[in-house]
This record gives structure tokens, C-alpha cells and sequence, in this order.
């Protein structure tokens, strides 16, 4: 059973026959969060003390559960978040458009155009020198990401970081939209599939029924209403 932080079991005392479930430090939306959230939770006995863990396996871990390195820009954040279902993919694209890459140059001074391991035609580019470092002294140019599309051989796309935690190969025509669209001016939605908006609280409590007691580590879950659901 996984030790449970202090704020669970100073609600614990006062939350007997109860499971308590925290979401993961990345999740920040409002009411209860989503079940894929959750890792699991702990069920308290009448007294209030926590007595055992249901591991969820529906649970998508974090990008810090995954024990992955912290960030090092706005776009790796972005896809670290996007790959994990944390964020949305239009964040990746708002990010990205906007920002300078380092594209590694080959002996024409054009830029690299290598095939990923599965298969398919790209650039790569990175997002910090600490994703260029970990290559070796390899010839890089620091440029606009609307440069680097605008230079794209007809067929590939950018390969973002493709030596980090997690890489990410975006659609051209996608990105090439944004960039038009940050050009004009325009903002553009980036999607309602992330996070959503802070202030969630952490610790969300359901009553043990009767079948938990005689089978606690049956699969179940908590529907956005706080019932909770059998499997």
C-alpha cells in the first residue's frame, strides 16, 4: 500500500468507511476529477485510520509520475502534457508556431532530413541546447519554427525533440495553419481535452458499501457525481 500523503490522513479521521481518492498533482480542473486521473485510492475502516489501496487501472500517470525530466521550454511542456492526455494537442501548435528551433544542418547547409524509426520522412528540430547537447557537436542552426516549414523538403514534417522523454512528429499542414494564423493576429482555440481550470479539490471521499467490505479489491469506479459505480 502506498503511503498516503499527510492532507489524506488528516481527512481520513474524519471520513470513516470511506474510500479517498487524490488526483494526480497534474490534473487542476474543477469538481471531481476524471476517473483516468486518479491512480487509486485508500479506504478508511470506522475508526477513520486507512487500512487499504485500490490501484486504478485506468489511471494515465503524469509526466512527473513517469518519473520523466522536468521541462526545459513552454513547447516540451506542452507535448510532455499533450503525450501523457494532461493537455491539449493546440498547445503543442500555439507553443511551437511561435518559437525559435534548433535544426540540425547537413553538409549542404540545408537542413537534415533523416526518417524516423518508423518509417517516416523528417526534420528534426529541438526545443533547448540541453535536447541539441545530448547529440554530440553536431552542426545546428537556430531558427524561427515559420522558416523551418516554410524550408521543409515536399513530404516531411518536424520531429520535435526526438531524443527527449517524449518526442512528437507534427502535421505540417496543422502547424503551418497556426503559424498563417499567428501572423494575422488571430488567436485560436487550443482545445478543451487538457486540464482544465485550477482550484480542484484534492481529496474526494465515497462512502464503503457493503460489497467493499466483503470484497475490497473489487474494481470500481466514481462517476462525475461523486456515486460511486461497480464495474
Amino acid at each position: 500500500m502506498p503511503e498516503p500523503p499527510p492532507e489524506v490522513v488528516e481527512a481520513a479521521r474524519e471520513l470513516p468507511d470511506r474510500w479517498l481518492g487524490v488526483p494526480d498533482p497534474a490534473w487542476s480542473g474543477r469538481g471531481a476529477p476524471p476517473d483516468w486521473a486518479v491512480p487509486g485510492r485508500w479506504r478508511t475502516d470506522a475508526t477513520g485510520a486507512i487500512v487499504a489501496w485500490e490501484d486504478n487501472d485506468g489511471y494515465r500517470p503524469s509526466p512527473a509520475a513517469l518519473g520523466w525530466p522536468r521541462a526545459t521550454d513552454p513547447v516540451e511542456s506542452a507535448v510532455q502534457r499533450a503525450v501523457t492526455g494532461y493537455g491539449p494537442a493546440g498547445e503543442v501548435l500555439r507553443t511551437l508556431a511561435a518559437s525559435k528551433v534548433a535544426v540540425l544542418t547537413g553538409p549542404d547547409g540545408g537542413p537534415a532530413a533523416l526518417r524516423s524509426a518508423q518509417g517516416d520522412p523528417v526534420v528534426p528540430v529541438f526545443t533547448s541546447p540541453a535536447h541539441l547537447r545530448a547529440l554530440g557537436s553536431l552542426a545546428a542552426r537556430l531558427l524561427p519554427v515559420a522558416d523551418v516549414v516554410a524550408g521543409l523538403p515536399e513530404g516531411h514534417s518536424l520531429y520535435v525533440n526526438p531524443n527527449g522523454p517524449a518526442g512528437m512528429i507534427m502535421e505540417t499542414e496543422a502547424l503551418a495553419e497556426e503559424i498563417a494564423a499567428q501572423e494575422r493576429g488571430e488567436a485560436r482555440p487550443v482545445g478543451t481535452d487538457g486540464p482544465g481550470a485550477p482550484d480542484a479539490p484534492r481529496v474526494h471521499a465515497v462512502r464503503v458499501t457493503d460489497a467493499d467490505r466483503l470484497a475490497p479489491h473489487t474494481a470500481a469506479r466514481v462517476d462525475a457525481a461523486g456515486t460511486e459505480v461497480r464495474a
